[in-house]
């Protein structure tokens, strides 16, 4: 369920919730809202240098619009050099007008951002922009690409990632083409649109990835670096990894953990037709008929990752979903009623969770009710700090994502992966 606009991420007009949804969809609009952290403002160069310590050195990401001109450059390395700033790396990002320089810098502990700046400044620099960097920064533009490309190529719930990471702090978000025939991107280019801390670009299946960075504009080299991702998302087709892990129940029972997707939908189905309506309704918080209608969605791997349970005889008992909502991330789980109380949703939360952390999200969130105590188990299962909020009757519970996730959860025994 989602904060904005339905239960689910992404959805539009067209399948707008009946009241229940309404009511909930407001309430976590004001909590949302209260509690939002928005990045710095474009001019905002002063990030907080650490404590000072002899001897000690802080590194720091910056770019600054440099004069295309012969010496600009020059002038800028000069005036870092007097401050005994060390340039680790330097990519150029031309301009119509003037050449965006991005470095990364390694400076004097005691050097604060705004020495640098001011410095920069002096030199001829404008529009200068800096924060703290750290040594996953340190390696180099081309490797970094090449290694987001070949995880977009492996697995098509990759690419919302890939794109963060490309390209820093960012808001992402999928809208899906329209139903009846209408299509969401209608208005953007097949080449895509840039237009300085935004960016739209056609998703393959027919609708538009919205990129926004309010801090800091887009310049037209990361915006051909981004199109190429999608590009080579859309040139792949659909495609999860096939791996899959065999655990065993306490009980005795072996279950299989794997990826699903869209074409899991109509096993998806059947397995919530077997759910009973409090089941359903503790999952989807609104009338328990419009389960089905949110399906495809969920399952597809553009709006986030899905995992399925399934039993030897290939019945499918349960469902976790990872959810990229915007700049956050949500987490949801539906268990089939027999199969409950087995630490089946445990297991599933602790490995949606891992993925989160993995992908560098620094928190989940859970939005649920109070009596829904087996999700509230599951969450404090984690081991890792919550925060609760309560809204009109639903508990969204946050968790913090500083520790070390385990995958693994109460019940469930023994692994393996044929």
């Amino acid at each position: 369920m989602t904060r904005k606009v339905t239960a689910v991420t992404g959805l539009k007009n067209d399948c707008r919730p009946a009241t229940p949804w309404q009511r909930v969809t407001a309430a976590l609009h004001t909590w949302r809202t209260r509690r939002h952290e928005h990045a710095p403002p474009a001019d905002d160069t002063g990030s907080p240098a650490p404590e000072p310590v002899p001897g000690a050195n802080t590194l720091w990401r910056m770019r600054t619009t440099v004069k295309d001109e012969p010496g600009s450059l020059a002038a800028l390395c000069t005036a870092l050099a007097e401050h005994r700033v060390d340039i680790l790396s330097l990519q150029t990002h031309p301009l119509a007008e003037g050449t965006v320089d991005e470095f990364l810098l390694r400076a004097p502990g005691e050097l604060p951002a705004s020495g640098i700046a001011t410095a920069v400044r002096t030199a001829g620099g404008t529009d200068t922009w800096i924060e703290r960097a750290d040594a996953h920064d340190l390696v180099d533009a081309p490797t970094r690409i090449l290694g987001l490309a070949a995880r977009t190529a492996l697995d098509a719930a990759e690419l919302p990632l890939a794109l963060r990471q490309l390209l820093g702090r960012c808001t992402i978000r999928s809208q899906p083409a329209r139903a009846g025939g209408g299509r969401a991107s209608e208005g953007v280019p097949v080449e895509g649109a840039l237009d300085d801390t935004v960016m739209r670009l056609r998703a393959p299946e027919g609708g538009v990835i919205t990129v926004e960075r309010p801090y800091l504009p887009f310049t037209p080299t990361e915006f051909a670096r981004a199109r190429a991702l999608v590009e080579l998302d859309a040139r792949l087709g659909p495609r999860v990894p096939h791996g899959r892990d065999v655990l065993t129940l306490a009980e005795g029972n072996d279950i299989t953990v794997r990826r699903a997707d869209t074409r899991d939908l109509e096993a998806a189905r059947a397995m919530h037709e077997r759910c009973s309506d409090r089941t359903l309704r503790l999952r989807y918080h609104g009338p328990v008929g419009d389960a089905d209608r949110y399906l495809n969605h969920l399952l597809s791997p553009r709006f986030g990752r899905t995992l399925a349970v399934q039993t030897a005889s290939g019945r499918l008992v349960g469902l976790g979903h990872l959810l990229w909502d915007g700049d956050e991330t949500e987490v949801a789980l539906i268990v089939e009623d027999a199969w409950q109380r087995r630490g089946i949703g445990g297991e599933l939360l602790g490995r949606l969770v891992a993925i989160a952390a993995e992908g560098g999200c620094r928190s989940v969130y859970a939005v649920t009710q109070a009596s829904n105590t087996g999700m509230v188990a599951a969450m404090r299962g984690l081991g890792l700090p919550l925060d609760y909020q309560v809204e009109e009757g639903t508990l969204v519970i946050t968790a913090r994502l500083g520790e070390t996730v385990s995958t693994g959860a109460g019940e469930v025994g023994s692994t393996s992966a044929p």
